[in-house]
């Protein structure tokens, strides 16, 4: 984690991996931050696959107008292979000297942040991450971008789901997303009154699965929502019905996938207001120097993260909130 002074004039900003809402946000400030710095600005479109392609724009205050609102990314996403090899980093490299820039701000996750520390330490370039995935799986903040606002989403569609589960007297799997965290499966399932919630975190033993299920419906609760995240070891919804329908062959039991509508539509306000925050954090700590690091915010304080660290692991999930998730059942 570099800390020399360093006179930063030009900044590149890519968006890479999978789109979540507030990035738009997170780009907005980056421009305006470094426009109250004296610093341009080159948006990269298409993440790694335009750095190595020289898809380079020139962005000001007026090309971020009227964005903070909207959902995914207007440099876009994509994924480059190519970027995986030296070859190819050295390739991107050479396009941001090409055009005169002195530092990259990338806005993803881990992935994102994997290739953003293997360019800079092979080239030399200075670097500066922005947590965004709704997964929020990232060490070094409370929240990441997008999160919250995949967290709302879910839970709208849920409480829809809760009405026709009711209506009909029906047993609801529904499914978010979630392949190694299970934060959305969690924060919902307690929020929406589910009376299950399956997790990557905790090993899911159909036997309990079962009796729960029937303990329930002794109590005449003839309708029931059981929230599983992508990545429980069941395999998903999907597999769980596949597992369980025998045993409740008597009861309407439908599985509901929310799959990518979680990660589109507005960002919440809290989403944009993390995303400003970090968007011209980034910019401040490129001008103080810093390079090999992730902005994020925690007990609601600005903090500087090293990307080395901010890879290393994913972030645990709050076992106090799974304890009460089973109180609350």
């Amino acid at each position: 984690m570099s800390t020399d002074i360093v006179n930063v004039k030009t900044i590149g900003v890519l968006t890479s991996g999978g789109d979540s809402p507030g990035m738009n946000a997170a780009i907005r400030a980056v421009v305006r931050a470094s426009a109250q710095n004296d610093v341009s600005v080159y948006g990269i479109k298409h993440g790694y696959y335009g750095l190595i392609n020289d898809e380079f724009i020139k962005m000001d205050t007026h090309s971020v107008s009227n964005i903070i609102q909207r959902g995914g990314t207007i440099l876009k996403s994509a994924r480059s292979d190519e970027f995986y090899t030296e070859s190819g980093r050295k390739k991107a490299a050479e396009n941001l000297e090409k055009y005169g820039i002195d530092a990259l701000i990338v806005i993803g996750g881990d992935g994102t942040f994997t290739g953003a520390n293997k360019l800079s330490k092979e080239h030399n370039i200075n670097v500066v991450g922005i947590p965004a995935t709704i997964d929020n799986d990232i060490i070094g903040t409370d929240e990441t971008i997008g999160y919250d606002s995949a967290l709302n989403t879910a839970l709208d569609a849920i409480d829809k789901i809760r009405d026709t589960a009711d209506a009909h007297e029906r047993m609801f799997l529904v499914e978010v997303m979630g392949r190694d965290t299970g934060f959305i499966a969690l924060e919902t399932s307690i929020a929406s009154g589910a009376e299950l919630a399956l997790l990557p975190e905790e090993l899911t033993n159909i036997k309990e699965v079962k009796r729960q299920l029937h303990e329930m419906l002794k109590q005449q609760r003839r309708s029931s929502l059981v929230v599983v995240a992508e990545g429980d070891e069941t395999g998903g919804a999907v597999k769980l019905a596949e597992k369980i329908k025998d045993d409740f062959a008597q009861y309407d039991m439908r599985v509901c996938i929310l799959g990518h509508i979680q990660r589109g539509g507005s960002p919440t306000a809290r989403d944009r207001v993390l995303a400003s925050r970090l968007g011209a954090a980034a910019v401040k700590v490129l001008k103080e120097g810093h390079s090999e690091v992730m902005v994020g915010v925690v007990n609601n304080a600005l903090k500087i993260t090293p990307l080395r660290v901010a890879i290393s692991k994913k972030k645990e999930i709050d076992h106090r909130l799974i304890d009460l998730a089973k109180v609350l059942r």
